[in-house]
């Protein structure tokens, strides 16, 4: 095919630790193998597979709390294994570092679970223990169990949370990046001094909704602070992504949405004083390859006929907050103003405005895809659309799975030497930290980030 701009494509393997991910009904399969997903070598074959394919990132998402919206109870989730039993992220990535070299790992945690002065102190940790491979996605939480799980009555609102995960970022930022000096750790065996008393501080942040007065209890990691991921899609959201994010994870269901909500973070970003280059787009994405188009497109239609119908809904509804439990199969679906993922359900109502989305539709949209778009075909074909999408706008993708670890062999295996070729797909690792290889530049924060703007002279 005739040759698009050259740019690098960045590519991350979305997953989770749980047994299904986006792919609810699938898991009944002979050949996929997250019902070993509490099993170490389970994740440290995938780390080596995906870093042999020469993947930036793994990316773990997260949920605390369980899906209980469709039907008012969690039963449709429970019995599809829809996102629960979920393990935590975070514990994977010692393992997973240990097994590779250049990967990073992305993990996903909520400003609801973790206090953020022991947050920071685990984040400073994992970076530490992978040699600066970390990334963390911000979120704010989207399901009310979640708020019940932490003793609250009820999500805080929609913008609310965004204001706190403001300043919940403002304080890691200052623990990350102000209470050590770059000079602090000595290291003196003779002196017998490890770090300088003088180059420590404490911060004190006395603010709406934390107190912290103490100082970070981690020497500064290689990253200091982890590259930072954030997928908000409403103005809030992105108003926060703008401010605070290096990468932001896009849902479309055609590469033009997906493009323009990249560019209209980069104007946000631009309006804020921060460069619009500081940032990657990476979008959702599905992809089901074979060695002929015939091949490819049968082992979509054998994935369709094992769809779990509740397990769909029961995401869905939980991603969206409305409740489709009394609808008819074949009845429209409304945009309806929620508590919860504000853009899910908006993709569907009115993103196209030449198609009204019913319940059906959107269980086969979600049973096969997850929450975006799925390409099928050969390895050539999938390279190809691939391209269209960053030529409309976006930098990589989130490459979700239809079945473990068989979609990621397929696209190591067929995919990957196509994209290599055409020069699309990185051959190997640059050296440093994630923010390294991603950026090509050095291992901090660029000084127009707020983050950076928390380092007080010494």
């Amino acid at each position: 095919m005739p040759s698009k701009q050259r740019k690098r494509i960045y590519f991350n393997a979305f997953n989770m630790n749980c047994v299904v991910h986006q792919s609810p009904g699938l898991w009944v399969r002979d050949d996929d193998h997250m019902v070993d997903y509490k099993n170490l070598e389970h994740w440290t074959g995938l780390a080596r597979l995906l870093e042999k394919g020469c993947f930036d990132a793994i990316f773990l998402a997260d949920v605390v709390g369980t899906y209980d919206v469709y039907g008012g109870n969690r039963n449709a989730a429970v019995a599809t294994a829809a996102q629960i039993p979920v393990n935590d992220p975070m514990l994977l990535i010692p393992a997973m570092a240990a097994a590779t070299r250049h990967i990073g790992f992305g993990f996903t945690s909520s400003i609801m679970q973790y206090h953020p002065f022991t947050f920071a102190r685990l984040v400073s940790t994992l970076d530490h223990l992978t040699r600066g491979r970390v990334a963390w996605n911000i979120v704010t939480s989207y399901l009310e169990s979640t708020a019940r799980s932490y003793g609250l009555k009820g999500l805080p609102e929609h913008d609310e949370r965004y204001a706190m995960a403001d300043e919940y970022c403002g304080v890691c930022y200052r623990l990350w990046e102000d209470s050590w000096a770059d000079d602090a750790v000595l290291c003196d065996r003779k002196r017998g001094i490890y770090a300088d008393p003088a180059k420590v501080r404490d911060i004190d942040h006395r603010g709406r909704y934390y107190t912290v007065q103490g100082c970070h209890l981690a020497e500064p990691s290689p990253q200091r602070t982890p590259v930072l991921f954030q997928a908000g899609a409403s103005p809030r959201g992105t108003d926060f992504a703008a401010a605070h994010a290096e990468c932001v994870f896009v849902i479309g269901s055609k590469p033009q949405i997906a493009g323009q909500y990249v560019a209209d973070i980069r104007e946000k970003m631009r309006a804020r004083g921060r460069d619009p280059a500081d940032v990657l787009g990476f979008a959702y994405m599905k992809v089901i390859a074979g060695g002929t188009e015939a091949e490819a497109r049968a082992k979509y239609n054998e994935y369709f006929e094992q769809i779990s119908y509740d397990g769909a809904l029961a995401l869905m509804c939980g991603w969206s907050g409305l409740d489709l439990s009394g609808y008819d199969p074949d009845q429209p679906v409304e945009y309806v103003d929620t508590n919860a993922i504000r853009t899910m359900l908006h993709s569907f109502s009115s993103a196209d405005p030449s198609r009204r989305w019913t319940v059906r539709d959107i269980v086969r949209y979600v049973g096969i895809g997850g929450a975006g778009p799925v390409l099928v075909g050969t390895p050539e074909q999938i390279a190809d659309q691939l391209e269209d999408w960053v030529a409309a706008g976006v930098d990589g993708f989130n490459l979700a799975y239809s079945t473990m670890p068989g979609s990621f062999e397929d696209f190591v295996e067929g995919v990957v030497p196509v994209l290599q070729k055409r020069g699309r797909m990185q051959s190997g690792y640059a050296e440093g930290s994630l923010r390294e290889k991603l950026f090509s530049r050095d291992a901090h924060v660029q000084p127009s980030h707020p983050a950076a703007a928390c380092r007080r002279p010494w």
